[in-house]
């Protein structure tokens, strides 16, 4: 019996910390893209799991384009996953730099070449993650990861943030619609061209 409220003590107590460790360090990335501190944003981030996270967002909507045209075979499927992820890849790598991530995060927009912008709720939009407003946007995804939503429903954009080694990080920005269909288009355009 006593470990039953040992066990209820440390939910009770563990909870509030753990939740609101992940809000704190998402205030932190906030302010720092509201103030344009770059650097800021990039110690805030994982940027190999953010540009996986990318990728993977651009190959399911470039996959589900050709399903669109035609039926694809799956040696076809797998060839342009393949193919698509490395391209994909190379895109998102010139696109994530230090100056560009700080931006979309600040101002919600990203330039992916020529007239090309990606558009997103910044999180200007998460004016100050107080109370409930934060507890409203966070949605749990796994022990180590939250989804946190920057427009009123999920298909308007969100982030990600990841618990690694000593704190939270960003580790993905999903994208809404319009703004991968923008990116999908600038890779296509990226693989022919290359």
């Amino acid at each position: 019996m006593r470990w039953f409220f040992i066990a209820v003590a440390i939910v009770v107590f563990g909870l509030p910390i753990y939740v609101g460790s992940a809000i704190v360090s998402l205030e932190g990335l906030a302010a720092a893209a509201r103030a344009g501190e770059s650097a800021g944003v990039l110690a805030r981030t994982d940027l190999p799991r953010l540009r996986r996270s990318l990728v993977d967002q651009v190959v399911t909507v470039y996959l589900k384009q050709l399903d669109r045209d035609r039926p694809v075979k799956p040696l076809e499927r797998l060839a342009a996953s393949t193919y698509g992820a490395s391209i994909a890849d190379a895109t998102i790598a010139k696109m994530l730099t230090q100056e560009n991530l700080a931006g979309l995060l600040s101002g919600g927009t990203i330039n992916v070449g020529g007239d090309q912008v990606l558009n997103i709720p910044s999180l200007r939009s998460i004016d100050g993650l107080k109370g409930f407003d934060a507890l409203k946007r966070i949605s749990f995804v796994k022990p180590v990861e939250f989804l946190v939503r920057l427009g009123e429903a999920e298909r308007d954009g969100a982030i990600s943030i990841h618990f690694e080694g000593n704190g939270w990080k960003l580790s993905g920005i999903l994208l809404p619609d319009a703004a991968l269909q923008i990116l999908s288009q600038s890779v296509v355009r990226n693989g022919r061209s290359g």
